[in-house]
């Protein structure tokens, strides 16, 4: 079982940064994909950004420039820089990781965040 703690939204002023982090604890597991939805209110949860145990990145087009993702494969964290943000970025984010059963490698399932605010308006 993996559990995703995140942190790190808020309000902030259009232009303006956030930075949230995600922490995958656990055991007998190995996790590769790490990532980020949205969810913005009346619409379809939306894939924004993800990074592979290899470090490949890729990104939705609407944040491409601005946003940036990284991760410690020891620590099992994500971490999502938005800069120069929009009041069209305002979203419920979740945290997300695929992760590999040990024991049982056949076994791969996606885990979620709790979801963390991010509010941005002057």
């Amino acid at each position: 079982q993996v559990q995703l703690v995140e942190s790190g939204g808020g309000l902030v002023q259009p232009g303006g940064s956030l930075r949230l982090s995600c922490a995958a604890s656990g055991s007998g597991f190995s996790v590769y994909t790490m990532g980020w939805y949205r969810q913005a209110p009346g619409k379809e949860r939306e894939l924004v950004a993800w990074i592979t145990v290899g470090g490949s990145t890729n990104f939705v087009d609407s944040v491409k420039g601005r946003f940036t993702i990284s991760r410690d494969n020891v620590k099992n964290t994500v971490l999502l820089q938005m800069n120069s943000l929009k009041p069209e970025d305002t979203a419920v984010y979740y945290c997300y990781a695929d992760a590999r059963d040990i024991t049982f490698p056949s076994l791969v399932r996606r885990y979620w965040g709790q979801g963390t605010q991010v509010t941005v308006s002057s």
